[in-house]
Order: C-alpha cells, then structure tokens, then sequence
C-alpha cells in the first residue's frame, strides 16, 4: 500500500472511530434522559384530547386511540378544574381522507363540574374523579397513614350496613405512576358490598403526600414503606387479614412490600391489575416505542442500578432493577395472586404477567382483557372484572370466559429486543 492510500486508510479508520463515539456518546445522553424520565414524577400532564362539538348528551371528538376505545371514561376539563363522564362509542366518522380529521361521537353521561365545551380537555382512564363520596356516594372519612417519609392522606371507607364484614377485613388500594388515588375508586364499590374497609392512601412523591429526599421514584424499591405504612394502620385499626390491590406501578409497590415488609404475614390475597412484573421488559418496551437509539434502554437500566450515576439523573439511591422482576423470582412468591391484565395493554406489556402465571399456577391465576388499553379493563367490562374480584377474594377461584389466544411469548413489546 502506498503512502497516499495508507493516510486514506487511516483517515477512513479514524472517521469510523469517530463516528463510533459520536453514536455511543449519543446513546449514552439519550439513555440518561430516558432513566431520569422513568423516575420523574408527572404531576403537570398536557391536555391530550380535542373535543369538536357538543351536543344533546353527546361530545364528539378527534378521533385517536384513546377516544375510539370502547368503555367508559372521564374528560378532565379546564385544566383540572371541571369533569365529564363519557359514555359508549355511538358513531365514528371517517370520511375525511385525513386521518387527523377523523371524530368519534361518544354518550356523556353526566358533568361532574365545569363545562364540557369545544376545546382541549384531558383523557381520564379512572371514569371517576373527585373521593368516595362524589365518585359513589359512599361515607369515607379522611385519615392519615404515618410512614417514614411522615404522614400520608388516606381514604378509609367502612364496608356496607348490611353486609356481614366485622371490619376485620381489610383492602389497601395501590395507585400507579404518576396517578391519582382516583385510579382506585372504580374498585370501592365491589369491595364495599363484600364488607371489606377500604384504605386508600397516597405514597411519597404523590402531590399532597410528603416528597423524598431527591422528587425520585423508586419504583417500588422505597415506596413499599408507604403500603407497610398502611398495612400496620389497618392493623392497629383492627384489621386481621389484608387484600392489596395495586395498578400498574403499584403493583411492582405491593410485590416489593410482600417481599420486604415484615407486616406481609397479615396479607391474604393479592389483586394487580396491568401491574409491572418486571420493569426490565417495561423499560425495553418503552425504549422501543418511544423510537430511542439502540442499546439506551441496557444503558439506561445499567445507569439506574449504579451509584456512581446518581449525580446524572438526580437520584438519592440506585434502584436494582433486577430484583424488580417477578418472573425471574417467582418461586419466592408466597401469596395467592389474582393478575388481571389486557394484552392491547400499550404501556405495561402482559408478557411478564402470562409468563408469572406459567411459572406459579398454584398460586397465580390469570384473567386476560383483549382490547383494554393500560388499566382500563374494569373500562371495557366493570362486570367481569368485579365478578372476578369477588369469586377470588370469596372462593379463592376465579370463574371466567376462556382468554384470548395470544403468542407463546405474549409480550405487546415489537421491534428490536435489547436484553
């Protein structure tokens, strides 16, 4: 090789290089963004829905996968400050050749406050909004749940007159990420007629709840505190068994606090619903749909897990996202496990759900939604899923229809795995 195309060679090496880091440096500062954004919370959530006109009990609106869902569902109006219920799909229109034209035409079912007019509003998968109360006119009185983080707002809502609950009986409800405690009130009613006292409470990071030390998520590895927090409440309160209940980050709260409270001896059964079982997939699933440059979500996860990375993403306390997966530790369950979980779930994927119940049928049953969108199957069917609840929490065995026929891996993840 002469001395021309050597110097040709070597800049073409040392291009290469370059651009090697410049992608790894890339790759690197988008995983940073991703992990600190897995452990922000989301208080401030834009409106994310338009409303094009309003009729005689009727609201129609852009056509997008949250407004075709079918079910029912809630309109968050005026930032906040106004709610609307809205019924089943009665018509979608089609005929413009622009997708972005396309409106769906939903029932209203009533108007909780404001005024639901043509403008922004924001989807609301609980239906419910406001407390007991206002959501199904049940009497709750407003307690507080002392952790070590300090006292945490709760609901408690004593089980129905003429039920036979001695209010013994006890059902600590979890809300997810960056949820509202209104994510649970679709599950008090069910409860209340079995005679069971149902305590909701917020946990650290909720707005109204005390903060930790760094505003940081932890995805259930210091969040467990706050639900041993209220098991012991229940307890002291006369509480002698507890049901958890927790949805989607909640569920990877309450499988933390089986596995490390002490107070776990009182739970009896366990019901998730869209639950992460392993933020792992959650974490790779995400980075996928979320289109982030390849290999960000194993650096993102190595990021989470390091000490040395705290500074980058604002974190007090690495988070081992290892022990976070259920599938890989299933033979340490010990409690009976009700998963409810939709495989069209987009957000939390039922592949860990399915496999856990593959793993642990003799303690794990599973009950499979088809078309629910993440935590919205009580949505699309309220009477399955308090059917399913009650023959659990009564008999120990759920009476259901045949699940959907779904891949041996039943993963909703697509696209390129990483780990």
């Amino acid at each position: 090789m002469d001395a021309k195309a050597a110097r040709a060679a070597t800049t073409a090496a040392v291009a290469g290089m370059a651009l090697g880091v410049v992608a790894s440096l890339g790759s690197f500062g988008a995983a940073t963004y991703f992990a600190r954004r897995i452990i922000t919370p989301e208080h401030e959530k834009k409106d994310d829905t338009t409303v094009v006109e309003v009729g005689d009990g009727t609201v129609t609106l852009v056509a997008e996968p949250h407004t075709l869902a079918p079910g029912h569902y809630g309109l968050w109006l005026d930032g906040g400050a106004g709610h609307a219920r809205l019924g089943d799909v009665l018509a979608v229109d089609a005929t413009s050749r622009r997708a972005a034209e396309h409106t769906v035409t939903r029932e209203v079912l009533g108007v909780d406050a404001g005024e639901l007019r043509v403008g922004t509003a924001r989807w609301n998968g609980y239906l419910y909004c406001g407390d007991p109360m206002t959501a199904h006119g049940l009497a709750h009185e407003d307690v507080l749940v002392t952790s070590d983080i300090g006292d945490l707002p709760a609901w408690r809502v004593p089980p129905a007159a003429d039920t036979d609950g001695d209010r013994t009986r006890w059902a600590v409800l979890v809300h997810g990420r960056s949820a509202r405690r209104e994510e649970t009130l679709r599950a008090l009613p069910v409860l209340h007629r079995l005679g069971y006292v149902s305590l909701v409470p917020m946990y650290r990071n909720d707005i109204g709840a005390p903060a930790s030390i760094d505003g940081r998520y932890n995805l259930g590895l210091s969040e467990w505190r706050d639900i041993e927090a209220a098991i012991r409440y229940a307890v002291r309160h006369g509480a002698r068994e507890v049901v958890l209940f927790g949805w989607s980050m909640g569920g990877a709260v309450v499988l933390q606090t089986l596995d490390r409270s002490p107070l776990a001896g009182w739970v009896r059964k366990v019901v998730l619903d869209g639950p992460v079982i392993d933020w792992g997939d959650v974490i790779s699933h995400q980075a996928d749909i979320n289109r982030m440059p390849f290999g960000a979500d194993v650096i993102s996860k190595g990021l989470l897990g390091h000490p040395w990375a705290r500074g980058l993403l604002g974190a007090a306390e690495p988070i081992d996202i290892g022990v976070t997966n259920w599938v890989a530790r299933a033979d340490e369950l010990e409690h009976p496990v009700l998963l409810i979980h939709s495989v069209a779930d987009d957000v939390v994927p039922s592949g860990p759900s399915q496999a856990l119940a593959r793993r642990r049928p003799d303690l794990v049953q599973l009950a499979l939604w088809e078309q629910a969108l993440h935590c919205r199957e009580w949505n699309t069917d309220p009477q399955r899923w308090e059917r399913l609840v009650a023959d659990f929490l009564t008999t120990g065995a759920i009476r259901d229809d045949p699940p959907p026929t779904v891949s041996a891996g039943g993963s909703a993840s697509s696209g390129r795995r990483r780990d």
